[in-house]
């Protein structure tokens, strides 16, 4: 395995996002500093794409083997039982991004359902949260690729 493994749609959407972050910041700033008033979307539209962006980051954080792992028992255990200890992580980890997944869906279904609109201004809620099931079971596949690479030795925890 040539470098890093990739997550290219991620990385690409949290570089979007975080472009999109600073340019309506600055916008914001300058707007402020020049008539005294600030755009009403900002806030709403910072939230959601900081979301956006901790998700996608940690999907590639998951796929580049880079979330923080106290990697002292694994490096003591014999070959046999460091990859039970490993299907284990992964399992616990496939458990909860599932669970954020399927109550993510669930809930952004129902806002659908409901005709929600956002507090300010006045969007459709279930723009904002279809995201979440979204990224959280991109997570779940990154997680999957790591834990075969990990398995297989292609990604190891050596320092």
């Amino acid at each position: 395995m040539k470098g890093f493994p990739d997550a290219r749609p991620e990385r690409w959407l949290g570089a979007l996002a975080l472009i999109i972050i600073s340019l309506i910041s600055l916008g914001n700033v300058i707007t402020r500093y020049l008539t005294g008033g600030s755009f009403s979307f900002t806030e709403e539209f910072s939230v959601f794409l900081l979301v956006v962006l901790t998700f996608a980051g940690a999907s590639v954080a998951l796929r580049r083997n880079r979330h923080i792992r106290i990697g002292f028992l694994e490096r003591a255990l014999p070959l046999k039982y460091r990859r039970v200890l490993i299907l284990f992580q992964a399992l616990c980890g496939a458990t909860v991004l599932g669970l954020i997944t399927w109550y993510g869906g669930k809930m952004a279904w129902q806002e659908y359902q409901w005709e929600s609109l956002s507090p300010g201004l006045g969007l459709p809620q279930w723009w904002y949260l279809v995201w979440l099931p979204v990224l959280s079971a991109a997570m779940v596949w990154r997680l999957c690729q790591q834990t075969a690479d990990r398995l297989t030795g292609r990604l190891t925890d050596e320092p």
